[in-house]
């Protein structure tokens, strides 16, 4: 694999503000010449006799102090960011330029890019970038390492990039001689620790000819990168810096502690709204007590089914038949009694019936009053049943995200943060795994037998390569000593930092962990990759710890925020489906609530540089770009802007902080017109607008357990919805009379005529792969194409040990009696009913289905309907949705009871398409399958309910069935049939109340829709 980079306007917009910064500084070409310092090179010689070695600096600033500052104001203006009154010193620098930018929008690129930009327009060439830990220095490297070839293909030069080693002092030496572009990577301890590494850099070294290093590296005059200042603010640090003698400092951070002169920001809420990181998805957690017993239950999540009311699925404890107490998982129904399923454990007996499972509010209770929401444990929960949960909640969303992702080329990465190293890699053990190890090989291996029979054969196939001990690799300190890993406190004199056997493949090998050839798919951490380290494909991270206010939640998610690539290195980033494929699941130690609480503040306080107030006087002084040059937001314009906002409701009256009645109409894209004096600025005006502060913009992360995608919106609830819902809520029974022997003599010669049994035969299909294949071909099943087809009949014995219960079949099949079904074979021909040694099986399905065709046609004049008290529950709206992919639904629906709808049909496609469109239309509903009219060919479940708005058709309440044809020929009897029955369904209540009649029929277009209501 190959990591592949393109354009981005954000990235391009954060490198340009920074050059604009030092416009009217003229360019020199290839810096200052200038001798470096030889130093001494043999005792007693002095510097003086030794010959000079031409060095090239940075050219120094030329541009004044007041035209930097308006330079940065100008910026400042341009992107609407808080105005600097001052240019911000600190004793390293007079020059100090803040970058924000989100974690995950890849701001090491956007400064090694910028490195480019300061060269090609200014001539600048010596760089030092300053990190906080080792994770992040070697991933800074890692980048320059990915990133040469694009560079080089921009620039035509590349760069030449070198971690500071104080036993490689030698390129120190190339670092000032070179006359390209030169960049140091230092780790903030390499000078400014304890250790006799560290105080190196400030030491006169025989081996450097009795030079101090940081001497020459200070003659260079470098411009001096912070990656994450924040955790390089002590005051030794901040006083270190100046040892660097730097030419001008910039700072890049998602989250700046100090503030200086910031001239970009890419904050949280940017990034998230403009799709540039990961949706967030959270997993908690939560411990709860129960009075009186000590009955353990977890209660993982809610599965809802097409056709079968939900199950939660649960682990309780369960007596084994040889002694002793397991816990086990098990999908739990309305009705079941833990009492009986955990092999009567008395913990269960206190009525651990399960009385309702609420698929809305993710509730399940039992009949004793326990009631537990999704992600809550109760009973005997010590931090091991907890940790497991952990792990087992990371592993089902790893598969569960893999399943859907491995057919788009893309490998799933998960990441596990725990608090000891012994708790993964126990050294008195055998075999040398901890606890962890041994808790996440076991529910893999679980989870994988869940999950075996949704797995298609190629996803299969991955897996079934892979083995579970080689599947997962730790990234731990290791002792210089014993070589073994230790937690990173017992190591943090040692500069030796890393597990060899896992540092190059997850810090260094960043290309084949992506590959789906690796096996290495979860990772287990200590602290070391809490920051700076990131990996764009981690969809899973997992705390397996308790909550440190050390480590906030904003670093936690953060090494997993970068969008994901595909196996060709290229970036998933459609707009349309970014957050569709990334989504980060995060397995929190605690509860969900107390983790998004703890998320949202963060995020919130990291916004602190946003403005609160939509008030006139934020508006004043505001720049517009246009064609014709920028436009400032003068005072009139300003006010024009505030009283739009008053006058529309989008602000709040008492704190002019934008209101829910703004968020509102943007989404529904039913924002008020603009003052004519600003249209020209429409856009500008509504970016402007959303750069104030609101909660209400805030990227809420949602509970992955949840299967409900597509709830029930305000449309449900709506008078015209619920007239038409009461009007066809009826449950019914239906009778039919009718002759038997008119039945047979139809049935039998349909049977002789078209009664036609495959025999058994097998099919063979060789293939292989196509050559050259590209994703695209791979992507839509082109990957392999077919060689040849062979088909055989099958000759084995019709006397086999499989009897069967003809009669019976046909008549479970039929609903007719066994004596009716006998007179019809009795009557067929001897070579239709021979048929039925050749292939039983395919004999009964037949038959079945051309005796039901006949059926249906005798038995619509004898059929009657008659409705009972019993109604259909709301539910059936909710409990019966299937799982559903929501990639292509496009946008959320207006007059639809559901946000979206996803059908595979063009027909109810484009019908649905002129639903949204009609203005007549008040609301409509694609009707749940949990609604269905009994009929004798089987139950019926109609396609549409439609409510017009009152005076514009003559039928308000409409039921429509959808077919792509009109034409009776072309649909089966037993359709035919169905629809014939709901036709006396519909017409029977209206003749038992007419004030409650609907009107139904078949429609292929919305035009004969129109014409039927009209009638």
């Amino acid at each position: 694999m190959k990591l592949q980079f393109k354009h981005q306007k954000y990235q391009a917009n954060s490198v340009q503000s920074v050059i604009e910064c030092f416009k009217g500084q003229v360019p020199t070409k290839e810096g200052i010449d200038y001798k470096i310092d030889p130093g001494v090179v043999a005792r007693g010689e002095s510097r003086s006799t030794v010959s000079h070695v031409d060095g090239f600096r940075n050219a120094e600033i030329q541009i004044s102090s007041e035209q930097l500052l308006k330079n940065v104001q100008e910026n400042q203006r341009h992107q609407n960011l808080p105005q600097s009154t001052e240019l911000v010193k600190t004793k390293a620098s007079p020059i100090n330029l803040d970058i924000e930018m989100e974690t995950g929008t890849g701001k090491t690129y956007c400064y090694i890019k910028t490195m480019f930009e300061l060269n090609q327009e200014y001539g600048w060439t010596k760089f030092i970038i300053v990190v906080p830990s080792i994770a992040i220095r070697e991933g800074v490297q890692k980048s320059f390492s990915i990133t040469k070839e694009h560079f080089l293909q921009l620039y035509s030069k590349q760069a030449r990039s070198f971690i500071y080693d104080s036993k490689q002092l030698h390129q120190i030496e190339s670092f000032s001689s070179d006359a390209g572009i030169n960049v140091m990577i230092i780790n903030v301890q390499a000078f400014n620790a304890r250790g006799k590494d560290a105080r190196r850099i400030y030491e006169e070294l025989d081996g450097f000819q009795t030079r101090r290093p940081i001497d020459v590296i200070k003659a260079n005059r470098p411009i001096m990168i912070l990656d994450e200042p924040q955790k390089m603010e002590g005051k030794k640090t901040l006083d270190s810096f100046a040892e660097f003698n730097p030419l001008f400092m910039l700072r890049y951070s998602a989250t700046h502690k100090t503030e200086h002169n910031k001239v970009f920001r890419l904050d949280a809420l940017d990034a998230y709204n403009q799709k540039l990181v990961k949706k967030i998805e959270v997993r908690g957690v939560t411990v709860k007590g129960l009075a009186g017993t000590n009955a353990y239950l977890f209660f993982s999540h809610i599965d809802i089914f097409k056709n079968k009311p939900p199950v939660a699925q649960v682990e309780f404890e369960q007596k084994l038949k040889g002694g002793g107490i397991k816990r086990v998982f098990r999908n739990l129904k309305k009705g079941d009694n833990l009492y009986d399923l955990s092999n009567e454990l008395d913990q269960y007996k206190d009525n651990f019936i399960v009385a309702n499972i609420d698929a809305n509010t993710d509730v399940i209770s039992f009949l004793n009053g326990v009631e537990l929401t999704v992600g809550d444990a109760v009973g005997n929960v010590n931090e091991s049943a907890i940790r497991r949960i952990q792990i087992r909640e990371a592993v089902r969303a790893h598969l569960e995200k893999e399943r859907q992702l491995h057919t788009l080329g893309i490998k799933v990465l998960s990441l596990f943060f725990i608090d000891q190293v012994a708790k993964y890699r126990d050294y008195e053990q055998a075999d040398e795994k901890g606890e962890y190890a041994r808790i996440f090989e076991e529910e893999y291996q679980l989870a994988l037998n869940d999950f075996r029979e949704i797995f298609d054969d190629a996803y299969q196939k991955y897996l079934s390569g892979i083995d579970a001990e080689k599947t997962h690799k730790g990234y731990f300190s290791i002792d210089k000593n014993s070589k073994r890993l230790v937690d990173s406190k017992l190591a943090a004199r040692s500069t030796d930092t890393d597990d060899v056997a896992a540092y190059d493949l997850i810090l260094k090998q960043k290309e084949r962990l992506l590959s789906f050839k690796e096996p290495t798919r979860f990772i287990f951490s200590h602290s070391a990759l809490k920051e700076g380290w990131d990996n764009p494909n981690v969809f899973v991270i997992c705390a397996l710890k308790k909550s440190d206010n050390r480590i906030t939640r904003r670093q936690e998610v953060g090494r997993g925020l970068r969008l994901c690539v595909n196996q060709h290195g290229e970036r998933m980033d459609t707009p349309t489906l970014v957050h569709d494929i990334n989504r980060l699941t995060v397995i929190a130690s605690e509860s969900y609530k107390d983790f998004v609480t703890a998320l949202q503040k963060e995020t919130i306080d990291s916004l602190s540089a946003r403005p609160r107030k939509a008030d006139q006087e934020y508006f004043t002084g505001k720049v517009f770009t246009t064609s014709e040059g920028d436009v400032e937001v003068n005072e009139v314009m300003a006010k024009l802007i505030y009283k739009y906002l008053v006058r529309n409701d989008y602000v709040n009256d008492e704190d002019d902080h934008i209101s829910e009645t703004y968020h509102q109409a943007k989404t529904d894209e039913k924002l008020a017109e603009l003052p004519e004096p600003l249209q020209p600025y429409a856009q500008q005006v509504f970016e402007l607008i959303d750069t104030v502060y609101s909660d209400k913009t805030l990227p809420l992360p949602e509970d992955s357990r949840k299967n409900k995608t597509n709830p029930l919106n305000d449309n449900f609830d709506k008078k015209e919805f619920q007239e038409l819902w009461a009007r066809i809520n009826h449950k019914a029974i239906y009778n039919v009379d009718f002759d038997s022997n008119e039945l047979i003599k139809k049935a039998i010669p349909a049977l002789d005529m078209k009664l036609v049994v495959d025999r058994l035969h097998y099919n063979v299909v060789r293939g292989e792969q196509v050559d050259n294949v590209s994703y695209d071909k791979m992507k839509s099943g082109q990957g392999f194409k077919i060689k040849e087809t062979e088909t055989d009949s099958l000759h084995s014995s019709i006397q086999s040990h499989v009897k069967y219960d003809l009669l019976g079949k046909i008549s479970d099949g039929t609903k007719l009696t066994r004596r009716t079904v006998a007179s019809i074979l009795q009557g067929m021909s001897e070579r239709a009913f021979l048929q039925f040694k050749m292939n039983p099986e395919d004999f009964i399905s037949k038959a079945v289905n051309l005796i039901n065709e006949q059926k249906a046609t005798v038995i619509i004049e004898h059929l009657a309907y008659d409705t009972i008290d019993d109604k259909f529950d709301r539910d059936i709206f909710t409990a019966n949705q299937s799982k559903q992919d929501f990639t292509n639904a496009g946008e959320p629906l207006k007059r639809h009871i559901y946000d979206y709808l996803v059908t595979d049909s063009n027909t109810e496609r484009n019908f649905a398409k002129e639903l949204e469109a009609a203005q007549h239309v008040t609301v409509y509903a694609k009707l749940p399958n949990g609604f269905f009219i009994p009929t004798p060919v089987g139950d019926y479940n109609p396609d549409w309910a439609i409510a017009f708005k009152e005076g514009s058709v003559k039928h308000i309440y409409f039921i429509a069935e959808t077919k792509g044809s009109m034409d009776s020929l072309q649909l089966r009897e037993v359709e035919t049939t169905k629809i014939e029955c709901a036709k006396k369904f519909f017409s029977n209540i209206a003749k038992s109340n007419p004030e409650q009649a609907v009107k139904y029929d078949v429609v292929d277009t919305f035009e004969s829709l129109m014409t039927m209501v009209r009638q």
